[in-house]
Formats: C-alpha cells, sequence, structure tokens
C-alpha cells in the first residue's frame, strides 16, 4: 500500500501506524503484537505490519493477520522485510535497516512501534534516520518483551560466548534507546533490567502489561472445550493428574528441567501425565530423551496448534509448569490462571507479576530442582489449594491482562510519544 502524505492528527482515532516485528511466529510477543493490531484497527486505525521471514517449526501468524477484517472494513497491511532475521548478522541487519527505511519512507506513518531487541534495534535506527521523523514529527516507540540478555552459565567456552554476547546487545540497546521517545515494558521487571544495565532514561519507560483475550481462557466457548471434553479427546482418565506446558520446544523453555525434576515422581505415579503444547527445534531430542527416560507412555504431545485450541488444552490441565530461564512476562501463566489452572514457574523476570508465591501460584528459583518437584508434589497432594490460588489468580489476571485495557493503554502513551516528537 502506498501512502499519498502524512496526516492531519487532531485525535488517535486517524493516526497511522507501522508495527516492526521480527518473526511472526507463533509465541507471545507475536501475539502481543498481533492484538494491538488488531485493536487498533478496529478503532480507526491505518495498521502496518513488518516482519522477517517466517519458517521452521514454530508456525506463523501471518495468516491471521491476513485474514483479520474488523467490524467497519480495517485491515492490517503485511509487509515482509527480506534481510530482518533473529539472528547476529551485521550484512542483513544492514539491509534491513535500508528496507525498514524506504517502507517508513513509502508509508509515512505517524508512529513507529518495534517490538523485541533485534527488530527493536534495527527498525528504531531506521525510523530515527528517516527524514520524515521531524516534519511534522513522527513518535517512535519500543516494547521490550523480554531480555535480549542470556544467563551466564555452561562451560567456560559458553559463558566467555554468552558475555560477549550480552555486552554486544547492552551496547546495542543503549544506542536503540537514545533513538525512540518511549519504552514500553509488559512488565515492571524489564523496566528495573534495563534500567539497571544503563539503557534508556527512567522517563522512558511506561509498563503496559501484555493483553490477550481473556474471554477465551474465562468460559468454554462450546461443549468441546470444556475440561471433561478435552480430558476425554486426549485420552485422560478422570484420576490422571497432567502437568501441562505450553511453550515453543525451545532451549531456554525448561523442558529438559522438568524431565530432570520429575523423572522419579512420574514413574512411581502412573497417573502423572504430561501434557506438551507446543513445538520447536528441540522436539526430537526432548522426546528421544523422554524415551530414554522411560517416560513415553505418560507424556503426551499436541504439535502445532492453532491459537483457539490453547484454552480448552489449559483446561485439561491440572498444573501448568513452567520452568523458562527467561521470559518477559510469559503468557501462558496468567492465561492458565484465566483457566483455572494453577501455575508453577520460575522466578525469573516477570513472571512473578502473575504467579504470586503462595497466592496465585509456586513460584521457584531458577534452576532449583528440588523446589519444583516439591512444589508439583505439593499440590498434587492438595487439590483444594491449587483450586484456591487458581481463583485468585484468575481474578487478578482478568483486570491486569486484558487485551482492551492493553489497546487503551497504547492510545495514551502513542499521545505522549507525539507530543514528544513535535517539541
Amino acid at each position: 500500500m502506498t501512502c499519498s502524505g502524512p496526516r492531519q492528527i487532531n485525535t488517535l482515532s486517524t493516526v497511522r501506524i507501522l508495527h516492526v516485528s521480527t518473526r511472526l511466529i507463533l509465541g507471545g510477543s507475536q501475539e502481543n503484537t498481533v492484538l494491538s493490531c488488531e485493536g487498533q484497527s478496529r478503532l480507526g486505525h491505518e495498521v502496518h505490519l513488518a516482519y522477517g521471514p517466517i519458517f521452521g517449526p514454530e508456525g506463523s501468524m501471518l495468516e491471521r493477520v491476513t485474514a483479520f477484517r474488523s467490524d467497519t472494513g480495517g485491515t492490517i497491511a503485511p509487509h515482509e522485510v527480506p534481510d530482518l532475521c533473529r539472528e547476529l548478522s551485521p550484512i542483513r541487519d544492514r539491509r534491513a535497516k535500508v528496507q525498514l527505511r524506504q517502507l517508513i519512507e513509502r508509508l509515512k506513518p505517524d508512529i513507529v512501534h518495534t517490538h523485541s531487541s533485534k527488530a527493536g534495534i534495527v527498525g528504531r535506527a531506521a525510523a530515527w534516520e528517516s527524514p520524515f521523523r521531524r516534519s511534522p514529527g513522527m513518535g517512535i516507540v519500543h516494547t521490550i518483551h523480554g531480555p535480549p540478555f542470556m544467563p551466564i552459565e555452561g562451560s567456560l567456552a559458553r559463558r566467555l560466548k554468552v558475555r560477549g554476547t550480552n555486552k554486544v546487545y547492552e551496547w546495542a540497546e543503549r544506542y536503540a534507546a537514545r533513538r525512540c521517545h518511549l519504552i514500553i515494558s509488559v512488565a515492571d521487571a524489564m523496566t528495573q533490567q534495563f534500567l539497571a544495565r544503563g539503557i534508556g532514561r527512567p522517563e522512558q519507560f511506561k509498563t503496559v502489561y501484555s493483553g490477550m483475550e481473556v474471554d477465551r481462557y474465562l468460559q468454554a466457548a462450546s461443549p468441546g472445550e470444556s475440561r471433561e471434553a478435552q480430558r476425554a479427546s486426549l485420552g485422560l482418565g478422570e484420576t490422571d493428574f497432567v502437568i501441562g506446558t505450553v511453550s515453543r520446544l525451545a532451549e531456554h523453555k525448561g523442558h529438559d528441567d522438568l524431565l530432570s525434576a520429575l523423572g522419579d515422581d512420574l514413574k512411581s505415579h502412573p497417573n502423572w501425565k504430561l501434557l506438551w503444547v507446543g513445538d520447536g527445534w528441540w522436539r526430537d531430542r526432548l522426546l528421544a530423551r523422554a524415551r530414554a527416560l522411560g517416560l513415553a507412555d505418560q507424556l503426551l504431545t499436541t504439535g502445532l496448534v492453532p491459537s483457539d485450541r490453547v484454552p480448552g488444552l489449559m483446561r485439561a490441565m491440572d498444573i501448568l509448569i513452567h520452568p523458562s530461564s527467561r521470559e518477559g512476562l510469559p503468557r501462558t501463566v496468567p492465561q492458565a490462571l484465566l483457566a483455572r489452572v494453577c501455575p508453577v514457574a520460575y522466578d525469573v523476570d516477570g513472571t512473578r507479576e502473575a504467579c504470586i508465591e503462595g497466592e496465585t501460584g509456586r513460584l521457584v528459583p531458577l534452576g532449583d530442582l528440588a523446589l519444583l518437584r516439591e512444589a508439583v508434589r505439593s499440590l498434587y497432594d492438595a487439590p483444594d489449594a491449587r483450586h484456591r490460588l487458581a481463583q485468585q489468580g484468575r481474578e487478578l489476571c482478568r483486570r491486569r491482562f486484558s487485551a482492551g485495557v492493553m489497546v487503551a493503554e497504547l492510545e495514551r502513551v502513542y499521545a505522549q510519544a507525539l507530543s514528544l516528537a513535535r517539541r
């Protein structure tokens, strides 16, 4: 779509918005971005979404984007950026910046909103260098969906490599923070981590909790999405204790920790079942390890599923376990609580802003397999406690994580960004 020129903006009902996301795979940050686009289109904004090539076993949200139509006929215009990639690649990154700058100069957006680290670094640089930024004034906003800094662990060679990578990202994030007006954190923890590393200024940061379609989790849309129907479709019995995950089968999501912590308990409790919802590059290795541990008969995997199947699959669980080593705010935790499922999660990043130890779930120090095991055992032994924790979390998440609330908060952030851009 070619745009004729900038719009006159009196209110936010008329802005042209360009979102930039690295990959449109099935994932939390991508779902946040797409829900933002959909909500803004419903409000009457002209919405564009730029993204890098989509490939691999992690699924795609592009079909949802292209199929979207609001009640008033609004759409989301997709734009593939050929060289926007996740890995560090100086040559492709320079190309991607040129491609994004050309797109910005063609669309002349009022707001450029970048998401996650790579798209955020390249996209903010492209927007800041655009001559359109100063006349009449283009607001540049970035959302931190999760920390780009990896935990420093493993062998000496890996630790040295990770330290080097983290330093590169720290420098790049400081550079990019000087090239935007406002920075959105999906959890307060992200603001704290970035400021601690000298990235950005305190007044730049705004927390806007990651929104989701809460109604789909609060109640089943059809009898087939009920807990009983979902468990029957999976071949689960009434007495089975289902420990579920909803995440990519990827390095930092913690499936290995889950197998290590619960392997013996699974063998001694034939009615304990693992339900893994999702797919990823580590699938074959993880399944091979489960077989080697003698757990194949107690592990159910769904592979990739459409997003509208996730609420029903969550209802089939007795607890959701999320032993991820890094997250901005893991959407699967509030989603589980909305579905009345108690979470057990590692205490990393913004997880504690949904899973509050002893109030809305069980929070475990990162890598503490003994406490991870104890948390699962205690919830198995005390069904009343897990139901109480889930119900308390449901009320918190209903208020905090609504997509409608997120879109309304973004309106306020955009208005401030435009005001800053025009000073």
